[in-house]
């Protein structure tokens, strides 16, 4: 788990998580979309699901004056190596 802060104004470039994604708006207002699909504007808990072959291709604040705030649960599967 992770929790990322957003400046006012701020914005992630495109990318890829490779894990499903699991987001929760603790305070401000998020703008997420994945795959070129419509972005959706998240307030606080609210949720978004990203999936492990996603492009998350929209991910800000959705203010200018004030910021925000989200958990991510990431699930990551892990291949092992056998020795």
């Amino acid at each position: 788990m992770i929790t990322v802060d957003y400046p006012p104004g701020s914005s992630d470039p495109i990318h890829r998580h490779n894990a499903h994604a699991f987001v929760y708006v603790l305070e401000g207002s998020i703008v997420m979309g994945v795959n070129g699909s419509k972005p959706v504007t998240l307030l606080p808990g609210q949720t978004f699901y990203e999936g492990p072959n996603d492009i998350h291709t929209v991910g800000r604040n959705a203010s200018k004056t004030k910021p925000a705030k989200f958990l991510v649960f990431l699930i990551l599967k892990i291949k092992t190596l056998l020795l």
